[in-house]
């Protein structure tokens, strides 16, 4: 399902839709949706390079936006909807570890999860439930997602050209990489328990 999504999504980088397809995916990807706009975002920046200080703003807006509707849902709907998307991602024991990470380091949480691909939604919605100071929220929002798109953009600018060859000579494995990229963050956070107490016992 995953991946007829990765594709759904891919078939917009051409259109002139693309960019709105893109502000909603990066907007719902930070409270619920469950893929990335990394895809699209790559794929349009490939066929217009010059682009990405415009694209990289807007998924970095759009991203920290969505952010505020995750904090909502787990601040006031946690109870419905809120669990609802954490039991179909399976993340119920991890969500409550993260939960209790947030009491010591909430900035550093939204900051350093924001740039891996753990799903972001559930750092979110993690916010909301710990009812995390929105100025640490939002703060640590705009510079975990900033630097992620930002970059991004910077290296597809830069080597735009190779990527494109690149992408063109191997689509089906760059999107599996993707995906599994993607599942990589779930089971992370899915284990996120075991991977805290392991480097714990390593300091």
């Amino acid at each position: 399902m995953l991946r007829r999504g990765y594709n759904w999504i891919l078939q917009f980088a051409g259109r002139p839709s693309a960019p709105w397809v893109l502000a909603a995916v990066s907007f719902a990807e930070s409270s619920f949706f469950p893929l990335p706009p990394d895809p699209l975002f790559i794929a349009m920046l490939v066929d217009n390079k010059k682009a990405y200080l415009r694209l990289a703003t807007m998924c970095t807006v759009t991203s920290v936006v969505g952010g505020f509707l995750g904090y909502y849902i787990g601040y006031a709907l946690y109870e419905t909807f809120g669990e609802w998307i954490i039991q179909t991602y399976g993340l119920e024991a991890a969500f409550e570890k993260l939960r209790g990470d947030f009491n010591q380091w909430g900035f550093w949480v939204i900051a350093l999860k924001g740039l891996t691909p753990i799903p972001y939604k559930i750092v979110t919605i993690a916010s909301g439930v710990s009812k995390l100071d929105m100025l640490t929220f939002v703060s640590a929002s705009c510079i975990a997602r900033g630097f992620r798109f930002f970059s991004l953009g910077a290296l597809l600018y830069h080597f735009g050209e190779d990527i494109r060859m690149q992408l063109d000579k191997n689509l089906g494995l760059i999107t599996a990489l993707m995906f599994g990229a993607l599942i990589f963050g779930f089971v992370i956070i899915k284990y996120w328990s075991t991977v805290t107490a392991f480097f714990s016992s390593l300091f």
